[in-house]
């Protein structure tokens, strides 16, 4: 049987159907008034190599910590180093930069042991809110690592390097399973931090290949144009 799906669709997105899924799902829970379609999402995984080549010090950094004084931590500060390291832990997914394709038990191994810089992990937490409980599991293994009472508490703190990581991510979920999850209205709009902003990022762009090729000949489309819809997660 043909596949439904074009083939551009399998090296950005792997596996298109299960993606389809989750889009779906997320449909049901995301504050957004139209969702993107699969086009669109694989232009927001080719938005993310393009932050990643462009911006790198965006992904993996923090200048608001101290590097942690072990000696793991002070060698993974140097990220070509750390990467391996994070990928046998199942922390990263570089196939996966949506986060539509990672099960809930992926998105929390992802937040407990790779860095996310200031609020950037509420872009998993958004997701892992679209399944009741998961944000109750995830204070429950954040809460570990913080008191030690995880046996890999101290190797998870290191993979993520800097000081406080664990405090700030446990302090978050707290804050979101009593109030919700709130952000500041700029954070709220920044595709790098809501996973809801990437979502209407992705929505706002050329529907298809050849509408995505007009629109870049004409200079109207760009990786790095941002969010015009001003919206709050």
């Amino acid at each position: 049987m043909a596949s439904s799906f074009p083939w551009h669709a399998f090296p950005l997105l792997l596996r298109p159907s299960k993606v389809a899924a989750r889009l779906a799902e997320m449909a049901r829970h995301a504050p957004v008034e139209r969702m993107p379609n699969l086009w669109q999402i694989e232009l927001g995984v080719l938005r993310m190599w393009h932050r990643m080549i462009t911006r790198p010090d965006s992904v993996g950094l923090t200048v608001d910590h101290p590097v942690r004084p072990t000696r793991w931590a002070r060698l993974f500060e140097r990220r070509p180093l750390r990467f391996p390291f994070v990928l046998a832990h199942g922390s990263v997914r570089p196939w996966d930069l949506s986060g539509l394709l990672s099960s809930t038990d992926d998105v929390m191994q992802h937040l407990l042991g790779t860095h996310h810089d200031g609020l950037q992990f509420v872009y998993d937490l958004q997701i892992l809110a679209a399944t009741p409980g998961m944000l109750e599991r995830l204070r429950v293994r954040a809460r570990a690592v913080v008191d030690g009472s995880d046996p890999q508490a101290g190797w998870r703190r290191d993979l993520c390097v800097f000081e406080q990581y664990h405090e700030a991510l446990l302090e978050t979920v707290e804050r979101a399973i009593a109030e919700g999850i709130s952000l500041p209205e700029d954070a709220a709009n920044d595709p790098d931090i809501s996973f809801y902003a990437y979502l209407r990022w992705c929505a706002e762009q050329p529907t298809t290949p050849a509408a995505t090729w007009r629109a870049w000949r004409a200079g109207t489309f760009a990786f790095d144009k941002p969010l015009a819809m001003a919206q709050a997660a």
